[in-house]
C-alpha cells in the first residue's frame, strides 16, 4: 500500500468516525477513480448501506474559485435535498480544514455508471427519454433560489448583489489566474477581457440566483440499468455549482454543440423550469458561459501539471471553441434586439 493510499484510508476512517461510524462497521472501502480534484472513496457498512467519502486536495487550490471547493458541494446536495431521487444526499459534512478529521463530505451513493461508457451503441429512443429526464431534473434544480450571486464559498468576495458584478468577479479572477500561470490562450487575455466586458450588459437581464450545477457533463451523470431500460440514476460532483444564470448550466449538457439542438433536454426542462427563448440576450449569456468553461479547461491544466497529450488535447479541441464563442460574442453587438 503506498503512502498516499494508507493517507486516504487513515482520512477516510477519521471521517466515518465523525459521523459516528466505528471502523470494524466497514465492510467495503475502495477508491473511486474518475475524478481530478478530490480523492473519493465508496464505503459499504454492514447493515448494506453504500456511502461515498469526498475528501479535498491539502493545500492551497490551483484556479482562485476552487478556494474550498467543499464548501460548494456540500451546498449544492443541501440546496438540492428532496427534488429528486438522482442527487445524492449528504450524510455527514465537515468543511473546516482545522476539524479533527479534516474537511470532507458523506453522502449516499448513487448505482450506476457514468454515461458517457454507456452512450456509444445507445438506442436513439433511449437516448431521446433520458434526454428528457435529464432536461426536467435540471429545471428542477434551477426553481431553487439563493441568497445572492456567486460561489457560496465566497473564494472571490462576498455573494454579489447582480449577476453581472458577479459574473465579472468570476471571470476577471479566471483571466488573473491565466496570466499567472502563464496559461497558453488562442486570444491574449486582454483582448479576451475586452471581448467580455463589451458584451456584459446582457448579465442584467438575470434577475434571480438560481442552483447552477455547471458541470453537468456525461461523466457527471449516472446510468443505471440494462440497454434500452436504462434510468438517470445520480447527478454528482456539484462541487462548481454557483448561484446565477439557470441558462449556464446549458453549457455542460451540449459541451461543444449546441443546446439548441437537443430537443429532448429542452422539451423535458420546459415540463419543470419552463419554456426557454433563444433570444438574442439568451444566446449572448451562453456564449458568455462557454467562455467561462473553456477557459477554466484552457488554464486547469497548468496548475494541475497535467501531461503533454492533455494539453495538447486542451489546446486542440478546447482553444477552437473558445475562439468561437469570441467570436459569437464580438458579432452579437451588432444583431437586432
Amino acid at each position: 500500500m503506498t503512502g498516499h493510499r494508507a493517507d486516504a484510508l487513515t482520512r477516510v476512517v477519521a471521517a466515518l468516525g465523525a459521523a459516528g461510524v466505528a471502523e470494524d462497521r466497514t465492510v467495503r472501502c475502495e477508491p473511486l477513480a474518475g475524478g481530478t480534484y478530490n480523492t473519493v472513496f465508496r464505503v459499504t457498512l454492514d447493515d448494506s448501506r453504500d456511502w461515498v467519502v469526498k475528501i479535498p486536495p491539502a493545500g492551497s487550490a490551483g484556479l482562485s474559485y476552487e478556494r474550498d471547493l467543499l464548501k460548494g458541494e456540500i451546498a449544492f446536495y443541501t440546496a438540492a435535498a428532496g427534488l429528486d431521487p438522482a442527487v445524492p444526499e449528504v450524510v455527514h459534512s465537515e468543511p473546516d480544514p482545522e476539524a479533527a478529521a479534516g474537511r470532507h463530505v458523506i453522502m449516499t451513493a448513487r448505482p450506476g455508471a457514468p454515461w458517457h461508457e454507456c452512450d456509444a451503441g445507445m438506442p436513439d429512443g433511449e437516448r431521446s427519454r433520458l434526454r428528457r429526464r435529464l432536461g426536467r431534473l435540471t429545471g428542477r434544480l434551477h426553481t431553487v433560489t439563493g441568497p445572492g450571486y456567486g460561489y457560496p464559498a465566497e473564494p472571490l468576495g462576498p455573494l454579489a448583489a447582480t449577476w453581472r458584478e458577479a459574473f465579472t468577479s468570476m471571470t476577471d479572477a479566471l483571466l488573473a489566474d491565466a496570466e499567472r500561470y502563464g496559461a497558453r490562450l488562442p486570444r491574449p487575455v486582454p483582448e479576451i477581457r475586452r471581448v467580455l466586458a463589451g458584451a456584459s450588459d446582457v448579465l442584467d437581464d438575470v434577475t434571480r440566483p438560481a442552483l447552477v450545477h455547471f458541470d453537468l457533463w456525461q461523466g457527471n451523470l449516472l446510468l443505471d440499468g440494462a440497454a434500452g431500460e436504462r434510468s438517470l440514476s445520480g447527478v454528482i460532483d456539484g462541487e462548481r455549482m454557483f448561484w446565477g444564470d439557470p441558462v449556464a448550466d446549458f453549457v455542460s449538457p451540449a459541451l461543444f454543440g449546441n443546446i439548441e439542438d437537443d430537443k429532448d433536454f429542452l422539451a423535458g426542462y420546459a415540463e419543470s423550469g419552463g419554456p426557454v427563448h433563444f433570444g438574442v440576450s439568451v444566446r449572448t449569456r451562453l456564449a458568455l458561459y462557454r467562455c467561462y468553461l473553456y477557459l477554466i479547461m484552457l488554464v486547469e491544466v497548468v496548475p494541475r501539471e497535467a501531461g503533454p497529450q492533455e494539453r495538447e488535447w486542451s489546446r486542440d479541441h478546447v482553444g477552437p471553441q473558445l475562439v468561437l464563442a469570441l467570436t459569437e460574442l464580438e458579432s452579437a453587438s451588432h444583431r437586432p434586439v
